[in-house]
């Protein structure tokens, strides 16, 4: 197996409403049969229905209505500045969000808060100087 991630979907209660919310944070993508398709740098962020995408997957879904609690995994989009932080949670809390973990200085030497969008995703929003973003946005893991 090659050592990269291709997609990563987002199970949704409700597809025209997290395609609204990404819409809001200013992410354009299309939508094929129910399924929403982002381009985000070097792989896909998908949006589709949490029951068949649990069904998908050969697992049970969470009851009808109900929203999982945390699934184990954590977005990030890195940024450049503190300032940029505390400017994009405030625009995902403007669109619907909430902010679980408010911007503070890392214990890294960065700057970092978390958003949860409508069907509780959780997004860190990260600032880290040991972690210099390329101009186009992409990230490369420094050696250690």
């Amino acid at each position: 197996m090659e050592q990269r991630i291709s997609l990563v979907t987002l199970g949704v209660a409700d597809v025209g409403r997290a395609r609204e919310f990404y819409r809001s944070l200013g992410w354009t993508g299309q939508e094929v049969e129910e399924t929403v398709f982002f381009q985000a740098g070097g792989l896909g962020l998908v949006l589709w229905d949490r029951e068949k995408l649990a069904r998908d997957c050969g697992i049970e879904a969470d009851p009808p209505g109900e929203t999982a609690a945390f699934g184990g995994i954590a977005l990030a989009h890195n940024v450049r500045s503190r300032q940029e932080v505390d400017a994009l949670l405030a625009t995902a809390e403007r669109a619907g969000a909430l902010v679980s973990r408010p911007a503070a200085e890392t214990f890294y030497g960065g700057y970092a808060g978390v958003f949860l969008d409508p069907d509780g995703h959780a997004w860190e929003i990260a600032y880290n100087p040991g972690f210099p973003l390329a101009e186009d946005g992409s990230l490369t893991i420094p050696g250690f």
